[in-house]
């Protein structure tokens, strides 16, 4: 079911162009932005849905290089207690330029897992777990493929469409193509939070209109995405334990496509207050609203901030026992296609707030906070859940605007809302 194809073509007045014909807005994958972006000329209203260099957050080594690189910086300038804000990442080396100070880390810490990630690829494909440093002799000799997954036989099925749209195939997130195929190594989380005995992460959806000024949105729906064999560390080569994509999931002998291996975030979030409280659940929260503008910080200056894009990212954030998020992954091109029809309503609606928020049509006053499923988190600086203009100066009574796994009435908001912009539009003429 591709979500991507229908929202654009039910949207109101869009029509969709053919071939060479002209266009105001362009759902490209990130092949033609490379191949495209520097020879086409765009009209001051033209959007396209991606930044240019993108891969600065999106690929998994240069995510890692930027916040490393942030977190120095920030230790520099406000000291200590706030680089330590950047530590949701765990421990990781870029493979094989880092081996030495991996080898180093690696004799320091020995018997514990680590895991094995190419940088360029999605969908868990080359992914693997190990203990012993022969593994990594194996893979710097070229001899990794005898670890690597069973999907990695299959050709990769990424294609796209002439309306630029991935088709119902598409991959989780298309990476650069990379001559030399490069991995980071990464300390596994050994501990995850588990529910029915599974491992699980969770999928973020969060709208950046802008680098310069920092504009980002985050929306309230999203998803736990599970393992379907229950966790444990004394198998470590079993992909159906360790990897939770939905593309390793299905493959699974006992997947159930119709149960599927998804909780809503709403569902997730209520579980969670019920067994350890409201309190330690907002915490929880607000320290994933930390990941989510960190992250974004990170990056803020060496991505182009061109004015004619805008980006959705899928984050993937990983619970461990103590209730500590972890960032795994930011995905330039999250996966539109549905799994199920629950699947279909989040992406279809995710979707449609989308194009709500870059109002191709100039509807909207650029003042509002909340547009359908999506509110605004970040204006160049915090935004308060309150009206008006937030007191910093004690941050005491300060709540972030972020509602995330927060119920999502969003049919309602955007009547009222799209009530409200056309009776100050009819009293302003």
């Amino acid at each position: 079911m591709n979500t991507l194809m229908d929202v654009l073509r039910n949207r109101p007045g869009w029509v969709e162009v053919k071939d060479e014909g002209e266009w105001d807005f362009y759902w490209c994958d990130v092949s033609w932005l490379r191949e495209n972006f520097d020879h086409t000329y765009m009209d001051e209203h033209v959007r396209i849905s991606h930044f240019r260099n993108h891969y600065e957050l999106t690929r998994k080594n240069y995510m890692v290089k930027n916040l490393k690189r942030f977190r120095k910086q920030l230790e520099r300038e406000a000291g200590k207690l706030e680089a330590a804000k950047c530590d949701f990442f765990p421990k990781t080396f870029e493979m094989p330029c880092e081996y030495h100070l991996f080898v180093e880390e690696f004799r320091k810490n020995p018997g514990i897992t680590w895991i094995m990630k190419p940088v360029a690829r999605s969908q868990g494909k080359g992914i693997f777990l190990f203990r012993r440093l022969k593994d990594i002799m194996d893979w710097r000799k070229g001899n990794a493929g005898k670890k690597l997954t069973s999907l990695e036989a299959q050709p990769a099925r990424s294609t796209a469409n002439p309306s630029g749209s991935h088709d119902a195939r598409s991959s989780d997130d298309q990476k650069e193509d990379i001559p030399v195929e490069n991995y980071v190594a990464q300390r596994y989380i050994e501990n995850p939070y588990l529910i029915g005995g599974r491992k699980f992460d969770l999928r973020v959806y969060v709208l950046v209109m802008s680098y310069i000024p920092l504009r980002a949105w985050l929306y309230r729906d999203g998803f736990a995405r599970f393992s379907n064999t229950r966790f444990t560390l004394s198998s470590i080569d079993d992909q159906y334990v360790h990897l939770t994509n939905v593309a390793v999931q299905k493959t699974s002998p006992d997947y159930h496509p119709k149960k599927g291996c998804k909780w809503m975030l709403q569902r997730f979030r209520q579980y969670l207050a019920s067994k350890h409280g409201p309190e330690a659940v907002e915490t929880l929260f607000s320290d994933m609203d930390n990941i989510f503008i960190r992250s974004l910080q990170s990056v803020q200056k060496v991505i182009i901030s061109d004015k004619h894009c805008f980006e959705l990212y899928g984050y993937d954030i990983l619970i461990d026992q103590d209730l500590k998020p972890w960032l795994l992954e930011v995905n330039a091109s999250p996966s539109l296609t549905a799994s199920s029809q629950e699947d279909y309503e989040l992406k279809t609606c995710l979707l449609e707030d989308t194009l709500h928020v870059v109002d191709m049509e100039a509807r909207l006053t650029g003042r509002e906070k909340r547009v359908g499923g999506f509110d605004l988190m970040w204006n160049d600086g915090p935004v308060s859940r309150e009206e008006g203009p937030p007191d910093l100066s004690g941050m005491g009574n300060f709540v972030t605007n972020t509602h995330l796994g927060c119920v999502n009435d969003r049919k309602k908001q955007l009547r009222q809302l799209f009530r409200s912009l056309q009776g100050q539009k009819k009293a302003s003429s």
